[in-house]
C-alpha cells in the first residue's frame, strides 16, 4: 500500500494579513464589550431565582409541616439556626420551625423542632414586610406579606414572593399597583 504524501509547494500556504488580524480582533472586542453586562445579569438573575426557589419551597413545605403536625409552623430570618431576628432583613439566612408555643415575636424555643436552616447567597438582599411568617393547619389564615429579592450588585431584575393569607407563595415582578419593584441603595 503506497501512500502519497503532499508536501505543499512554496507560495500555497495562506496566512493572515496584519489587517485581517486587526480587525478580528477588534470585532471580537467590540461583541465582548456587548456581551460581558449580559452575561453579569444573567448571572445576577440566576442568583435571585435560585434564592426565591428556596423560599418558595420553604413556605410549601412549612404548609405540609404545618398538616401534617397539626402545629403552626413559623419562617423567619436567623443568621445562626437559633433566634429569629426581627427588622425586615433577611441577608444572614433563615430557619423554618415547629412554633409548639405560638409565641408572637416568633422565638424558637430548645424544645420546638428545627425543620431546616438556610444560609443565603450573600450577593442577594432580602426584605420582607413581616418579621416572621406562620403557616396554621387547622386556621383560616397565615401571616402574609412580601419578600423582596434584590442583587447588592444592582444587576438583575427585582422581584417578590409574596405569601397569601391562605399560605400560598407567588413570584412576580410588580407591586400591586403594577409597578415593577426597586431595591433600595
Amino acid at each position: 500500500m503506497n501512500r502519497e504524501v503532499r508536501i505543499p509547494r512554496a507560495g500555497s500556504a495562506r496566512a493572515y494579513s496584519l489587517y485581517e488580524l486587526v480587525m478580528t480582533l477588534g470585532l471580537a472586542s467590540i461583541v465582548l464589550t456587548l456581551g460581558v453586562p449580559s452575561m453579569a445579569d444573567l448571572v445576577a438573575n440566576h442568583r435571585l431565582r435560585v434564592e426565591v426557589d428556596r423560599l418558595f419551597h420553604a413556605v410549601h413545605l412549612a404548609r405540609k409541616e404545618s398538616v401534617v403536625r397539626r402545629r403552626v409552623v413559623t419562617l423567619c430570618p436567623s443568621p445562626d439556626g437559633v433566634d429569629c431576628v426581627p427588622g425586615g432583613e433577611w441577608a444572614g439566612g433563615w430557619m423554618l420551625f415547629v412554633n409548639r408555643d405560638r409565641d408572637l415575636p416568633a422565638r424558637r424555643d430548645a424544645n420546638e423542632l428545627l425543620v431546616r436552616r438556610t444560609n443565603i447567597d450573600p450577593r442577594v438582599r432580602i426584605l420582607s414586610n413581616r418579621d416572621s411568617y406562620s403557616l396554621r393547619s387547622t386556621e383560616l389564615r397565615a401571616t402574609n406579606g412580601t419578600l423582596v429579592f434584590c442583587s447588592r450588585s444592582g444587576r438583575g431584575t427585582p422581584r417578590a414572593l409574596v405569601i397569601s393569607y391562605t399560605g400560598r407563595p407567588r413570584v412576580t415582578y410588580k407591586d400591586s399597583h403594577g409597578r415593577p419593584y426597586a431595591c433600595p441603595d
